[in-house]
Order: C-alpha cells, then sequence, then structure tokens
C-alpha cells in the first residue's frame, strides 16, 4: 500500500497540475484571449495564433520548451549553466529563438515584406513621407517616458521603438541595445501590431471631423518600372552611409522589394513572399510567444515596457493622423487625415485600418492604396528611427 502511495505522490509532484503557478495561470489565460481575438474576431490571425500558441506553450508547467542549459548563451532571463550539459539539450524554442536573438528571423522577414510590398503610392505621393515620419512620434514619447520611469537610455531606447509598429525592428534594436528586455519588447510589439483594428480607431475618430473622414482622394498617378527598381537601391545606398547600422534590416527589405519589381527574379520573388515568409512568420511567432513564461514575465519593468507600448502606439496613430489634419488644411480638403494613421509600418494592417474606417462614413471611399503611401514610408522611418537609436545608445 505504502509502495502505490509513493507512486501516486510521484506521478502528482511531476504533473503540471502540481508544479502550475499563478503566473502560469495568469499567462494561460491571455493566450486563450489571444486565440479567441484571433480565431473568433480575426485580429490578425497569422500573427496572433503563433504567438498565442507560444505563450501557450512557455506556460505549460515541466514543459521546459524554453529551458537553457548554456547558462544564458541562447538568451534566456536568469539561466544557470547545467554542468556537463550540451546546448542541444535544451528545451526545442530556445534552440530556435536563437533565430530571434540573432536576429535572423527579423532580417528575413524584412525580405519577405520588400517582396510583398508596392512602393508605388509613395513615389505617386511623396507626400506620404511626412505622414511616415509623423507616425514614429510614440517612439520619441515613450522614449523620454521611459527615462522618466527610470529606464537607462539604452533600454528606454528598445522600447520607444515598438512606437514605430514593427516586430522585427523591434526585435533587432532591442537585441543590441537590451538583450535583457528582448522578449517583453517582441511580444509588446506584435501584439499591439495584432490589435492595430481595436487601438486604432477611437483615437482615428476622436481627433478628426465627420468632414474630414469623407473626404474622397483623387487617383494615384502610374509610376513607372524604372522607378519602381530605382527606388530600393538609392534609398538603401542613402541611408546607408548615413545610418551604416541599419543596413541588415533595410538592405534585406530592399533586396526583397528589388526581387520584385526587377522581373526578371519571379522565383525568388515568389519565394520570399510565401514559402520564406510564412516559415518564418511561424517560428518568429512562437518563439516571440514562448518567452512569456509567466515567473518571468510578470515583473513591475515588465508591465511598464507593455504599457509604455501601448503608449507609443497611440501618440504614433495621434502624429499621423494630426499631420493629416495639417495637410487637410495645406491641400485645401484634398487629403483625408484618416491616411495619417496608417503612417505605423505595420504592413498592411495600418492600411486596412484606415480604409475600413474611411468606408464606414463613406461606403464608396477607396482610402487602401492612398493609406499604403504612408504605411510603407512608416517601414523605411522606423529603421531610420532605429538606425538612430543605435548610433546615440549602442
Amino acid at each position: 500500500m505504502e509502495l502505490i502511495i509513493e507512486v501516486l505522490r510521484g506521478i502528482w509532484e511531476n504533473s503540471g497540475l502540481c508544479q502550475l503557478s499563478w503566473q502560469n495561470g495568469v499567462m494561460i489565460l491571455v493566450s486563450f484571449f489571444f486565440l479567441f481575438l484571433a480565431i473568433k474576431k480575426k485580429f490578425e490571425p497569422l500573427l496572433l495564433v503563433p504567438i498565442a500558441f507560444g505563450i501557450l506553450l512557455a506556460n505549460m508547467p515541466g514543459a521546459d520548451v524554453m529551458k537553457d542549459v548554456t547558462g544564458g548563451l541562447l538568451g534566456a532571463f536568469n539561466a544557470e549553466p547545467v554542468e556537463g550539459a550540451m546546448w542541444y539539450e535544451s528545451g526545442v524554442l530556445r534552440l530556435l529563438y536563437v533565430g530571434v536573438k540573432s536576429s535572423i528571423f527579423p532580417c528575413l522577414i524584412f525580405m519577405g515584406v520588400g517582396a510583398m510590398t508596392d512602393f508605388g503610392p509613395l513615389l505617386s505621393n511623396p507626400v506620404s513621407l511626412i505622414l511616415g515620419a509623423a507616425a514614429q512620434l510614440g517612439i520619441y514619447i515613450a522614449f523620454i517616458i521611459a527615462i522618466l520611469l527610470g529606464f537607462e537610455p539604452n533600454v528606454a531606447a528598445a522600447i520607444a521603438i515598438i512606437g514605430g509598429a514593427d516586430g522585427p525592428t523591434a526585435i533587432f534594436l532591442a537585441s543590441k541595445l537590451a538583450a535583457q528586455y528582448l522578449a517583453p519588447i517582441a511580444l509588446a510589439a506584435y501584439s499591439y501590431m495584432a490589435l492595430i483594428p481595436i487601438i486604432q480607431p477611437p483615437i482615428m475618430k476622436l481627433l478628426t471631423t465627420d468632414k474630414e473622414r469623407k473626404v474622397k482622394m483623387t487617383q494615384l498617378r502610374k509610376v513607372s518600372k524604372t522607378e519602381k527598381i530605382i527606388f530600393p537601391i538609392v534609398v538603401l545606398v542613402l541611408v546607408a552611409f548615413i545610418l551604416p547600422s541599419v543596413v541588415p534590416l533595410l538592405g534585406m527589405l530592399m533586396l526583397g522589394n528589388l526581387f520584385k519589381e526587377c522581373g526578371v527574379t519571379e522565383r525568388l520573388s515568389d519565394t520570399a513572399q510565401n514559402a520564406l515568409m510564412n516559415m518564418v512568420t511561424i517560428l518568429l511567432g512562437v518563439c516571440v510567444g514562448a518567452t512569456a513564461n509567466g515567473q518571468d514575465f510578470i515583473r513591475l519593468n515588465t508591465l511598464k515596457i507593455v504599457a509604455l507600448g501601448l503608449v507609443a502606439f497611440i501618440f504614433s496613430t495621434a502624429g499621423g493622423v494630426l499631420i493629416g489634419k495639417i495637410l487637410y488644411l495645406v491641400t485645401r480638403g484634398k487629403i483625408n487625415p484618416l491616411i495619417g494613421a496608417a503612417g505605423v509600418s505595420a504592413v498592411p494592417m495600418a492600411a486596412r485600418v484606415a480604409q475600413n474606417e474611411g468606408r464606414k462614413y463613406d461606403p464608396t471611399n477607396f482610402l487602401l492604396m492612398h493609406a499604403m503611401g504612408p504605411n510603407v514610408a512608416g517601414v523605411i522611418g522606423s529603421a531610420v528611427a532605429a538606425g538612430f537609436l543605435l548610433i546615440m545608445f549602442q
């Protein structure tokens, strides 16, 4: 009888229920909420489903999917080395997480984004650059607030980049300036990107009038193939001479775009847009989600980072819309301020939100292509902001 009791006790002590902490429980509920938003509400499911499932996997007690036996080499928060253990004995997602920490995944994502991006709307309406730049306001506001909250300048810079609404850029910068906070910064960036359809509309409605939201914009001019081929090369060269630290990201973005536009690399463009992009999105999403282990994630500084990320998103959206209002006045009603919100670099999510908001007030209005101009400008703008912060604080 005693043997049976000992066996049952051993089974209980090694079960997930016995090891479950309240922190793990909270994060499991968070993962369920994200899955609900992704599957039921269809809020960016390609991002939110992998992230939510990564959170769920990381908080399964005893599963050790993010266990690091190397003592921090693979990017764990507070890993203690296991004597005699080999790197390949770490958790499976911890091994894959090397692609996040080393910036391999973010750079590959940028190549895929470049292959799917059409810079035509930006070239057709260069004023989009102003809106893309204005929508980086949240980066600088969040930086100031982070400093006031007691974060070191390099950490504050890494947190602030969340306002650029660009997950790969946030990972790239955090890995170089504040590796210890990479997990919450990456998770906050990707989570808020997926929640853009919830975050942006109230701000857009608050800052614009009914008349402004109904503005119909004229058709964009046709951009030549030559312009589209030259653009990624020129942008890369100009930015590289000024901010060489951002070349890994911007270079991959422009290479992917050149695959698309040059007309002689259809197979490479197709691979970057589809197979490569889908594979890396899965791996990146699951790994980012898996960093949200309850014991490591539910801390005061982590919660501050998540809150600052939301503040940054709000101010970035507001910055784009407010400059859009100024352009509305300067052009005497030719620019719809709603497209300013698309200046955050979440492509094409933010542009779709601008389109949907515009159609709520006029079903015949079509703002998507006009919003894509600030949207792709925001991608360049957030990368440039990251390069500037690297020069200042690395």
